[in-house]
Order: structure tokens, then C-alpha cells, then sequence
């Protein structure tokens, strides 16, 4: 079988055993970042934590008088949770230099590590400060997975259904936050030590992650932009199935991405800001900044705490979170099975017209009077997949890495001052966000190309194509013609 148009003629699309290991082990990086985000939703509201290190909050989750909006604004707490993010931001502008030189596989292998590291210090905390740490442990660990686990994916995945294991790391995300929602649920019932349960499960995929990375391969893309192409021919060849054909004709593709990156002098992140990289350092800002501003990663970031606002008890505010999960989940698996067929664009267009319809039915149900023990929501699906695949070889490492330490410089950011906006203009912050959906929906329909059925190597002829960025970006010499490339 052999992949689709453009420069994917001749590529073999086998699934094989070792693409859906090294996918499923790669994306497991999503899962224990998508279990340390949603965690702490369950534990800000959780009593047992509480108790022990925020006994302010605890009083004032039992005053009667209390305004709802306000009950848990707290800057130290804020603290607790956004460290990951200042960390991971920080992480991001190193962890894709050393992911050149050392390998997208052996880039997980340091973020598994360092979740471990930072899940042990959690577990065992006896004040804020040893769970500060840890948090900011876990960050970096976030910085190098994030970094390496979505380019390995798209690297290594057939070019015919790139789409769908690209999404498999969030995919994973998810299914890490409905994980620690379950894990929530149950220990909220256990009185005193129930928060070290809630944080101590994070030690067991850690644990995995860290054993089962060191038996998948490295990207063949990786392993000849480090000058190493005999181990890139038997890399491909494991994860093709040893189709000599196929291999030869792809190994080919990316030798030349690679030697067109060799003939630059400067560096990745220089290189980016030239001018035939101009969409690709658009893309880097503009994607992560919109995907923050409309409130999606905060709000999965406090479901609970937002559900106990609106008169829900502790454990059925943990309970409405798990629900969520699973609708999102759905969205995700179906998103996943269609993206390869309908296309991106498409699917970002439906996504971004459910959240704007979620995000106004939250204004109005925050509008009215809170406590009164009903109102929903539900997160749609983002879309993260797409911005590891439209950068070129020679800029992927510094697009994914400016991409990734914008959007965790805005959770950050967005974390420490989401609940203390959420007392202040109440359900004005969410029709704020419903602003931004629509801000952003209308930017990718008119900038973002599709890139459907085209090859990982071959996506420069479309942006060469694109009805505004091709007077920057010229298509190669000799470049193929892209037969599945989006109308533009």
C-alpha cells in the first residue's frame, strides 16, 4: 500500500506494530500532562487538601455570607497550580535545542523522568513549598514532552493517516484528565491522607513512560538531521516493516528536508523569523494565543471549582467533571476518525462553533443567581495536532517550542488570574472568551491552509500556494505537484 499525492508517492502506509506501539508510548506523555492538569481541579476544592495546607479557603467554603465567585481566590493557591506552566514555558525555549542534538526519543525519556521525579516530591509534600516544587519538576518535565512526544508522532506516522496519531497525544490528554477526575472522586471520600492518593497515582505512569521509551526507536527525521542516517534507514525500516521501496523513497525525502536545513548557518530559532518562515512564526504566536484566550485550558483547569460555584457539593462538582471528560473524549475519538477524511479546516470550524455556543451558554448560566444547584457545560475538543506538522525540518524545533512556551506562558498567566477575574466580572469573563472563539475562527478560516493527505516533507508547496502566504514562501525546485492539497 503506498501513501497519497505529492511528495507522498512511493511512501509505504503500513500500520505496523512498531507505529502503533511507538505512538501509544510517545502519546502517553500527553496522558500524564492531561492527569496533572485536571488533578488539581479536584484537589482545590478537596477537604483533606485543604486542611492541610489551605485552612483559608476551607473557611470560607463554610461561610454562609461568602460571595461564590470569590470563595477560592487566592494567590497562593493560584501559585500551587500555575507553577507548572511558568516552568514548562521555560522548559519549552531550551527542551527543542537539546531535542536536536540528543533526539526526540531521548527527550521523553528526560520528561518521564523528571514526572516521576516531581509526582514522588507531591505525594510526600508536608508543606507548600515541597508541592511548589514539585509542580515546577513537572513543568519541565511538560516543556520536553510537549517539545519531542507531537513531532515524533507526525514524524513517524504514515503520511495517509498523520492526522489521526497526531491527535492520539491529545487523545491521551484527555483520557489522563478523566483519569485523575476518577482518582478525585474516590479520594475526596478519604479523610486526611485522600489529596496524597490523588497525587501519588501520577508515580504509576510516570513509571511506565520511563521503562517503555526505551524500547521504541527514534524518528528517522530526527536521526538524520544528527548526521546519522544508517540508524535513520533501520529506524524507517523498523517502523515501515521493512518495505525497502517505500523506505528508500521517504529516507530519500527526508535527507534532502535535512540537507536543506544543513545549508542554513544560522540557528532554528533565527531562521524562523526570516522571511520565507513567515507563516510558520505567524502560526507559532497566533495558533497558542488564540487557543488560550478563549478560556478552554482554564476552565478544564477549575470544572470543579467552577461547578461548586454554581451550588454543586464537592463531590458532585467532581462527578460534573467527569462527565465532562467523557464528552470531550467522545469529541475527541470522533474528531480523530474524521480528521483524515473531512480535513482540518473543516473540523475546526464545527469545533469552534460548539465552544462559542458553550461559552455563551456559561455567561449565562454563571448570570444567574449562583447556588442554585443546576447549569452545565462542556469542553469541545482543541485542536492541537495541527501545529506540529505545518512547520518545515529545518524550523520544526523552534516553531514547536516558541508554539508550546507561548500557550504555557498564557496558562500561566491565565491561571493565576482566572479565579480573581471570575470575582470581579463574574460571567463577564466568559463572554470575554466567547470573543476570542470568534476572533479566532475567522483567522484560521482565512490563513490556515489545509493540509490533508499531504506529506510532512512536502507542505511547503502549500503554503506556496495559499492566497496570502505565498508572497512569502516560494515553492522548492522541481517540487511536486500536491494532488490532495487544499483549495485555496
Amino acid at each position: 500500500m503506498h501513501g497519497g499525492g505529492g511528495g507522498g508517492d512511493g511512501y509505504s502506509s503500513e500500520i505496523t506494530f512498531t507505529v502503533v506501539r511507538s505512538c501509544l508510548m510517545a502519546a502517553s506523555g500527553g496522558l500524564i500532562f492531561g492527569y496533572d492538569i485536571s488533578i488539581t481541579g479536584g484537589l482545590t476544592q478537596m477537604e483533606s487538601f485543604l486542611k492541610a495546607f489551605f485552612p483559608d479557603i476551607l473557611e470560607k467554603m463554610n461561610n454562609a455570607t461568602q460571595d461564590e465567585y470569590c470563595i477560592f481566590d487566592s494567590q497562593l493557591l493560584t501559585t500551587f497550580v500555575s507553577s507548572l506552566y511558568l516552568a514548562g514555558m521555560f522548559a519549552c525555549l531550551v527542551a527543542g535545542h537539546i531535542t536536536r542534538k540528543i533526539g526526540r526519543r531521548n527527550s521523553m525519556l528526560i520528561g518521564a523522568s523528571l514526572f516521576f521525579v516531581g509526582s514522588v516530591l507531591n505525594c510526600t509534600a508536608v508543606n507548600v513549598a515541597m508541592l511548589v516544587i514539585g509542580r515546577v519538576l513537572l513543568g519541565f518535565a511538560v516543556g520536553f514532552t510537549n517539545q519531542s512526544a507531537p513531532v515524533y508522532l507526525a514524524e513517524i506516522a504514515p503520511t495517509r493517516c498523520r492526522g489521526a496519531f497526531t491527535s492520539i497525544f491529545h487523545l491521551f490528554l484527555n483520557v489522563g484528565m478523566f483519569a485523575a477526575d476518577l482518582v478525585n472522586y474516590r479520594a475526596n471520600t478519604i479523610a486526611v491522607w485522600g489529596w496524597r492518593l490523588s497525587l501519588g497515582v501520577g508515580i504509576v505512569p510516570a513509571t511506565v513512560i520511563l521503562v517503555g521509551a526505551a524500547f521504541i526507536p527514534d524518528s528517522p527525521n530526527s536521526l538524520v538531521l544528527r548526521g546519522k542516517p544508517d540508524a535513520a534507514r533501520a529506524s524507517l525500516q523498523r517502523i515501515r516493516g521493512g518495505r525497502s521501496a517505500g523506505v528508500d523513497v521517504e529516507l530519500k525525502d527526508i535527507m534532502q528536508a535535512a540537507e536543506e536545513d544543513r545549508r542554513h548557518e544560522s540557528g532554528a530559532f533565527r531562521r524562523i523569523v526570516r522571511r520565507e518562515y513567515r507563516p510558520h512564526l505567524v502560526m507559532a504566536i497566533a495558533i497558542p494565543v488564540f487557543f488560550e484566550l478563549t478560556g478552554m485550558i482554564v476552565v478544564t483547569l477549575f470544572t470543579p471549582l467552577l461547578f461548586y460555584t454554581i451550588g454543586f457539593t464537592s463531590q458532585k462538582a467532581i462527578l460534573g467533571s467527569i462527565i465532562t471528560d467523557v464528552v470531550s473524549l467522545a469529541s475527541i475519538a470522533a474528531a480523530a476518525a474524521a480528521v483524515d477524511r473531512v480535513g482540518r479546516r473543516s473540523l475546526f470550524m464545527v469545533g469552534g462553533a460548539v465552544l462559542l455556543a458553550c461559552l455563551v451558554a456559561m455567561a449565562w448560566i454563571f448570570g444567574a443567581e449562583p447556588g442554585t444547584d443546576d447549569g452545565e457545560k462542556a469542553i469541545p475538543t482543541p485542536w492541537r495536532w495541527w501545529r506540529c506538522e505545518i512547520y518545515p525540518l529545518e524550523v520544526r524545533s523552534a516553531g514547536q517550542g516558541m508554539s508550546e512556551a507561548i500557550s504555557l506562558a498564557l496558562t500561566f498567566v491565565q491561571t493565576q488570574s482566572f479565579l480573581n477575574m471570575l470575582c470581579s466580572f463574574k460571567y463577564g469573563a466568559f463572554a470575554y472568551n466567547a470573543g476570542w472563539v470568534v476572533v479566532m475562527t475567522t483567522f484560521i478560516f482565512f490563513f490556515l491552509p489545509e493540509t490533508k493527505g499531504v506529506p510532512i516533507e512536502s507542505l511547503r508547496e502549500v503554503w506556496a500556494r495559499h492566497w496570502y502566504w505565498k508572497r512569502f514562501v516560494k515553492p522548492p525546485p522541481s517540487a511536486p505537484k500536491v494532488v490532495d492539497g487544499p483549495e485555496v
